[in-house]
C-alpha cells in the first residue's frame, strides 16, 4: 500500500536527473549574461574571483572568461545531458524556470550594488 512504483510516478530517476540538469543549465545560461555583457563592454563587475568574492569588482577580462565558462557549463548541462528538445514543453519549462529563478536571484544580489532593490 505505502510503496509507489515507478510507473505510477510517471518519471524515471534518469528523466528526473535530466530535468535537474536542464534547470541548472538554465541557471548557468542566465549567469552568463551579466558577466559576458559587462566584460565585452569593458566594465568591471562582481565575480567570485574578486575580493571579497561576489562584492568586489573583477576586470573585464575575468568577467569575459567567467561568462564563457558559465555558457560552456550551461551548454553541457542542457545539450549533452539527456535529449533536450525545444519542442517538448516540459523541457523548456524546466529550463526556463532555471533562467527565471537565477535571474531573480541575480537581480536581488546585484540590486544592492546598483540600486535595483
Amino acid at each position: 500500500m505505502g510503496r509507489v512504483c515507478r510507473a505510477e510516478l510517471g518519471l524515471s530517476f534518469r528523466a528526473a536527473k535530466h530535468y535537474v540538469a536542464y534547470f541548472f543549465g538554465g541557471a548557468f545560461f542566465a549567469n552568463t549574461l551579466p558577466h559576458l555583457g559587462s566584460g565585452i563592454s569593458g566594465h568591471p563587475f562582481q565575480s567570485p574571483f574578486a575580493s571579497p568574492p561576489g562584492e568586489g569588482l573583477s576586470s573585464s577580462m575575468v568577467n569575459v572568461l567567467w561568462g564563457l565558462f558559465n555558457l560552456a557549463v550551461g551548454y553541457l548541462l542542457v545539450c549533452r545531458v539527456g535529449d533536450f528538445n525545444l519542442r517538448k514543453t516540459q523541457h523548456v519549462l524546466v529550463f526556463g524556470a532555471g533562467i527565471l529563478i537565477m535571474s531573480l536571484m541575480l537581480a536581488h544580489a546585484f540590486g544592492r550594488f546598483y540600486g535595483g532593490l
